[in-house]
């Protein structure tokens, strides 16, 4: 399914290569200020043009179709349409009948039977993440005065991005990275126990940017090497400020008044320039594939404004049903 949310619900639609890619919200209070221009800045961070992006550059401009009257939201369905312009998919002719090795072309063509759009990841392209920007800020709007922000920690296991990124390119390979996420002025007591908790919500939405392999929250992995006297998080005052940390804002699921704290593990693009083997489809032959095209060598610097876009949209939603 294309669709998140209890209350702030979003429906995401299109594909890499098609006529247009966007976003419906439902949900949304009336009487947001809203208007297109203040989409502009969060799209432009999640943009291509630095060293290690695609070289693809599209206009991004968000058309606001329904929803929103005299710069208000209105209450009714808001819909966000973004149109794809620079689009060569004759780039893409050869991935009909050969998948590339860590791309969901493989499970695309037999989940679908054939049927789905292969250019350019069709449906499971990262360019469907324009969509969860533009929710995040209709989300960020809600969730105010809460303040959201992602940074990168390092890429290719380096924290000089740029040295990283340089390497990348000059042996035609793809790197990873790791982003970290602070939202801060939390209420406390967002979120349910078990299967409703903030680290489950958040978690779920998380996973739906391309390219995410791991998250973990506060001390994360770190905690199954401490002592309870070193994880536990002492309570300083009765709004539930802690000296540490390490639950990363959250216990039993719920929001414990403290910034909310994770970071994600982003994987290397799995389009590559060097020779890889796959499968022919239509043979069943085992072929070497050599990719062409425009990717992003790491697409890690891309992902600290979606994972804050997504951050948002499951705080809006937890606000809303609060």
């Amino acid at each position: 399914m294309n669709t998140f949310g209890r209350i702030f619900k979003i429906s995401i639609f299109g594909e890499s290569h098609g006529k247009s890619v966007g976003v419906t919200i439902d949900g949304c209070p009336p009487g947001i200020d809203l208007r297109e221009n203040d989409f502009l800045d969060d799209l432009a961070r999640r943009k291509s043009g630095a060293k290690g992006t695609t070289p693809r550059k599209e206009k991004d401009l968000p058309e606001i179709i329904s929803g929103v009257f005299n710069d208000k939201s209105t209450g009714a369905p808001i819909t966000i349409l973004f149109k794809n312009e620079n689009i060569r998919s004759k780039d893409y002719s050869q991935l009909k009948n050969l998948p590339r090795p860590g791309h969901a072309d493989f499970v695309a063509f037999k989940k679908y039977k054939g049927f789905s759009d292969y250019r350019g990841g069709g449906h499971f392209s990262a360019r469907l993440t324009l969509a969860l920007v533009a929710a995040g800020v209709v989300a960020k709007k809600i969730t105010e005065p809460i303040i959201i922000h992602a940074n990168i920690l390092e890429v290719g296991g380096n924290k000089d991005v740029i040295k990283a990124v340089d390497i990348a390119l000059e042996k035609q390979e793809s790197i990873g990275g790791i982003v970290d996420c602070t939202a801060t002025n939390i209420p406390l007591g967002l979120g349910e126990p078990f299967f409703d908790s903030v680290e489950s919500v958040i978690s779920h939405l998380v996973f739906s940017i391309p390219a995410i392999k791991a998250i973990e929250f506060g001390a994360g992995f770190l905690a199954a090497k401490m002592h309870g006297s070193e994880h536990n998080d002492e309570i300083i005052d009765e709004s539930g400020k802690t000296k540490t940390n390490n639950a990363g804002g959250i216990n039993g699921g719920i929001t414990n008044g403290n910034d909310i704290y994770f970071k994600v593990a982003v994987k290397p693009t799995s389009s590559i320039s060097l020779a890889q083997q796959t499968i022919n489809l239509q043979t069943g032959k085992p072929e070497k594939l050599e990719i062409k095209g425009r990717h992003d060598a790491c697409i890690a610097l891309r992902v600290p404004v979606i994972l804050e876009a997504v951050t948002a949209i499951a705080l809006a939603d937890f606000m809303l049903v609060k």
